[in-house]
């Protein structure tokens, strides 16, 4: 397993962050890590990489790149629910909810050529660390169960598989989907 390092995505690092998207196909087809955002796809690729560009510009993302030496080869989502209102299965989630959280984890990706080194457990420890050196709070992710379930592809994993999150002390909240969870941590 190499050691990682964690830096937030600015303009400084957007290449990196840029390459690492590329590579992987625009990611799920071209989200570039959109769907989470107010806005949501905008419907092109294209689309996605103005849309993400801009908001790495306007400081309005929060997103942990993980580097494994000069390269980008993962990332975890975070910001408050304002800046991403758009989860999965919102419906169950909404009317379920007693109280929104601080923070939310929304995804994590892991390079296809880099899977299976502890890349997704360096994203999230990096998002926390960022959540706590903000003042912390209550951070709410929204995984997928992998136990009794057959394998499933890399996509189903978009925000993580349940195990990763509760090796960092994430709780089961409430279920919002046959596999997704609302899981919770107050840092």
């Amino acid at each position: 397993m190499s050691d990682f390092a964690t830096r937030l995505l600015t303009p400084e690092t957007w290449d990196d962050f840029a390459s690492l998207v590329e590579a992987n196909n625009g990611v799920w087809g071209g989200c570039w890590c959109m769907g989470f955002h107010a806005e949501g796809f905008s419907g092109t690729r294209e689309g996605n990489r103005e849309a993400k560009r801009e908001h790495t510009w306007r400081g309005t993302v929060h997103q942990v790149l993980v580097y494994d030496g000069d390269q980008c080869v993962g990332w975890c989502q975070f910001g408050s629910p304002g800046e991403l209102p758009r989860i999965k299965n919102a419906a169950k989630y909404d009317a379920g909810v007693d109280q929104l959280p601080d923070w939310r984890i929304g995804c994590i990706f892991t390079g296809s050529k880099h899977r299976e080194r502890g890349v997704a457990r360096a994203a999230v420890r990096g998002a926390l660390d960022e959540i706590r050196a903000a003042g912390g709070g209550v951070v709410e992710a929204y995984p997928e169960q992998s136990d009794d379930r057959k394998p499933q592809r890399g996509a189903y994993f978009h925000t993580g598989p349940e195990e990763l999150y509760t090796g960092f002390g994430f709780a089961r909240e409430r279920q919002i989907a046959k596999w997704r969870w609302v899981m919770r941590l107050e840092i």
